[in-house]
């Protein structure tokens, strides 16, 4: 079974990390809720409190095959501005481990120069953030151990895209068909 850590912060936007946390979970993936808020309850963009399994402090990433940056504003600017944050996703990259970020969220590895060289996607408008990248508007994109997504309309197949790395092809197809997904 795979593990994954997510970094929920407050301003984050609630689909996106909601929807990759429960698909994540359908396809047996072990899903870790990581506050960077140095509390355990956030509250998303749209006032929506939401309860995470731990403080990121606390979390051993040392097992995880995953981190995920959901996207939304403030929530990816508090992402960019963690320390912790930030040497999680060098440290997984250096790695070859899997980074996936959505939306805005692409901009915190984007900042960081870790997608240069490589195809990414994020929201319109944050494409300039995306430092060497090669910008595409897509859906998500997968380029190595980096897998991004647009926007909130892109959760689901930005989550399927998660689980066909981490669990193949087939878990994503069941996920997809439980959920009568047919996109």
């Amino acid at each position: 079974m795979s593990k994954a850590i997510i970094f929920f912060a407050d301003g984050l936007e609630e689909c996106e990390a909601l929807i990759t946390v429960d698909l994540l979970r359908r396809a047996g993936v072990e899903v870790t809720i990581a506050s960077i808020m140095g509390r355990g309850e956030i509250t998303g963009a749209h006032k929506i409190k939401i309860l995470c399994d731990a403080l990121a402090e606390s979390v051993d990433f040392s097992a995880a095959d995953a981190v995920i940056l959901p996207g939304g504003l403030p929530g990816t600017e508090y992402l960019y501005e963690s320390a912790l944050v930030r040497g999680i996703v060098q440290s997984f990259s250096d790695a070859g481990k899997l980074v996936a970020a959505i939306c805005a969220a692409p901009t915190v590895p984007g900042r960081m120069g870790l997608l240069e060289g490589k195809r990414a996607t994020c929201y319109p408008g944050c494409e300039g953030d995306l430092k060497g990248a090669d910008y595409l508007d897509a859906e998500t994109v997968t380029d190595g151990n980096f897998i991004t997504g647009s926007s909130l309309g892109a959760a689901i197949p930005f989550a399927l895209s998660i689980i066909a790395y981490l669990e193949g092809q087939e878990a994503g197809d069941r996920v997809r068909g439980s959920i009568v997904y047919r996109h």
